[in-house]
């Protein structure tokens, strides 16, 4: 099943590996520190160094270690509860502001990468969602139905009559198209931004864990194997990782691992055949899957949830691989050059969260849209702790809830993947 060069690491970073910055000494005090350099961490360190304040980013692992090069690369305005549901719990302006948020989060990546210069494959095909039963496709009717309030009016729907044109695959009862969604390679994309960060004046560490972070007025005081520093204003963002060193952050989101796998070289007219329009894939199962062509179109990338527990994912490639070929019978012979996982943060209320408890800022809870919304929300966390009013955003104004017991380990996983498995197999 694997090819004879297979390697259990991520298909992007055979173009741009996580990187080694070990820097210097560390500065004894900074105007912002930040935990984390994924996509978050690094647009909020962007801000705070084009805003004249003294930045430091730290990183337990190698730059660009986690998620934001592990993910799937596509690029949507996710939001998983519709207009009127938000608009029931939160009121209409809320409600209009978090879908607002969403929409220009999508714009904001498009016009950061242009104006960075960032070559990081950028496209926007758009993004096919395949309805997995008939009773699924009537709800996608009636959500386009409901469009034309200010939400998205651009999504259309795809009989299952006309899917061939969209997607080499019966196994599914048509869809919707999104026709903004983007795709990018995420690893050039993270260090086209490390650049930008490091052009800015910010510094960043790795291999440098935060061990403590006490609050010492005017600030924090954080501690590392390196040394102790005072930071005026701190950032966590971190996200799936987030860990017992901010427990109210941890309290809050739930890590979920997420697997991929990476297909050997195809022939073209078998792309061409399987995936004509190059758009970014996935579909209405509850156990989320997506799939994309490579930025070549020489394989495709095929990732989801398929396992009760976090597993090694030479143990999960073999299951991607089948899901992949229940969906294109042809691909049964192909052999598999990349497998690897990462953690997405979901939290209770499936909504992202920006904003900061008592003076300790964050920004996290992506729920599978990180590339885009870990970008948009790490520009405004950003800006709120360089005090730049136009930090402010619609998901400050929402509660970040958590449930009672919980602590940051999701012992309610595997039901709940079970539940789902059986829900996507009855088609409710």
């Amino acid at each position: 099943m694997f090819t004879d060069d297979f390697k259990d690491q991520p298909y992007w970073w055979e173009d741009a590996p996580p990187e080694d910055a070990q820097g210097g000494d560390l500065p004894k005090t900074v105007d912002v520190l930040i935990v984390g350099s994924g996509y978050t961490g690094l647009h909020a360190a962007l801000r705070t160094a084009r805003a004249g304040r003294s930045t430091l980013v730290l990183e337990a692992e190698a730059l660009g270690f986690g998620a934001s090069s592990r993910n799937g690369g596509q690029v949507s305005t996710s939001i998983k509860p519709d207009f009127a549901a938000l608009k029931r719990k939160y009121g209409e302006e809320t409600a209009r502001g978090i879908i607002r948020d969403a929409q220009e989060s999508l714009d904001y990546l498009q016009t950061f990468i242009a104006e960075e210069g960032i070559d990081c494959h950028l496209s926007v095909p758009g993004r096919f969602h395949g309805a997995h039963t008939a009773r699924q496709y009537n709800k996608l009717a009636a959500y386009v139905a409901t469009l034309g309030d200010g939400v998205d009016t651009e999504a259309f729907l795809i009989p299952r009559a006309g899917q061939h044109a969209e997607l080499g695959t019966d196994a599914y009862h048509g869809g919707i198209v999104y026709p903004k969604h983007a795709s990018v390679h995420p690893a050039l994309y993270h260090r086209g931004l490390r650049d930008a960060v490091r052009a800015a004046g910010a510094q960043m560490v790795s291999h440098c864990r935060v061990t403590g972070i006490d609050r010492q007025a005017p600030g924090f005081r954080v501690s590392t194997p390196r040394g102790v520093v005072m930071a005026r204003r701190l950032i966590i963002a971190t996200n799936g990782y987030t860990s017992g060193l901010t427990p109210w952050q941890q309290r809050r989101v739930i890590p979920i691992g997420s697997y991929i796998i990476a297909t050997e070289e195809l022939p073209k007219e078998v792309m061409d055949r399987l995936m004509p329009t190059n758009r970014v894939l996935s579909d209405t199962r509850k156990l989320v899957v997506y799939y994309r062509p490579s930025p070549d179109r020489k394989r495709i990338l095929f990732g989801g949830r398929v396992s009760l527990k976090e597993m090694n994912p030479v143990v999960t490639a073999p299951r991607l691989k089948s899901m992949m070929t229940e969906l294109f019978p042809e691909l049964e012979s192909v052999k598999i050059s990349h497998s690897w996982s990462g953690y997405v943060g979901y939290t209770f209320d499936t909504l992202m969260h920006c904003g900061q408890d008592d003076g300790l800022y964050y920004a996290m809870g992506y729920c599978g849209s990180g590339v885009g919304m870990a970008s948009y929300l790490g520009m405004k966390i950003g800006l709120q702790a360089a005090d730049d009013p136009a930090g402010e955003t619609a998901f400050g104004h929402i509660p970040f809830p958590t449930r009672p017991f919980y602590t940051g380990n999701p012992w309610f996983l595997a039901p709940s993947v079970m539940a789902y498995r059986i829900r996507d197999r009855l088609g409710i």
